[in-house]
């Protein structure tokens, strides 16, 4: 605990108003302009609406579907969008919701309590959504051979992913509702 301890101090002190500011440009605009773009991209070349990076729960068995239907120009397209626009996405809403949580949890009184580690949830979604991402793509990168461990472990990431993110969300909700009552409190 004492290396997250610091880890999680050092976002707190470097967390401030204007880089959240900045952080919540950045995410509205991946958001609104880039995924929708990204994900159509590949809806155009393979014809193929669904993802793993975009499903919650699928299997091994999907995912080779996926790859079968993603077809080889897909699979291509697929593996150079993970390791482009999808090494910058985690980067981006990892430092919107880092910043956020850090700046709502600051000033409330959880100092000397894990709660005060909560600002570095988002860094497991993030790992969580890079490991999906290799994973998915060694998949596709080695389809139609199997890779049976690696297919068997991209769902788990994916679930993993969207309950870590999920939770992020919860806080930075509960990090506004408790500043909001702080603020009433001291008004």
């Amino acid at each position: 605990m004492g290396f997250l301890n610091k880890v999680s101090s050092w976002v707190y002190r470097v967390a401030n108003w204007p880089l959240l500011a900045a952080a919540a440009l950045i995410f509205i605009f991946f958001t609104v302009l880039i995924l929708p773009g990204m994900a159509g991209n590949l809806a155009d070349l393979t014809g193929v609406e669904i993802s793993p990076d975009t499903s919650i729960l699928y299997s091994a068995d999907d995912l080779y579907a996926m790859a079968e239907a993603y077809g080889s120009e897909g699979r291509g397209y697929y593996i150079y969008s993970r390791y482009t626009f999808d090494v910058a996405w985690p980067l981006v809403y990892l430092l919107f919701l880092t910043t956020s949580i850090s700046c709502l949890f600051r000033s409330l009184p959880v100092t000397k309590t894990p709660w005060r580690l909560i600002n570095l949830l988002p860094l497991a979604g993030a790992v969580l959504d890079l490991l999906e991402n290799n994973a998915a793509s060694l998949v596709m990168y080695r389809y139609p051979l199997p890779t049976p461990i690696v297919a068997h472990l991209a769902p788990v990431f994916t679930f993993l992913k969207w309950i870590v993110i999920g939770f992020c969300f919860i806080a930075l909700a509960g990090g506004i509702l408790l500043r909001v009552q702080q603020y009433l409190k001291n008004k």
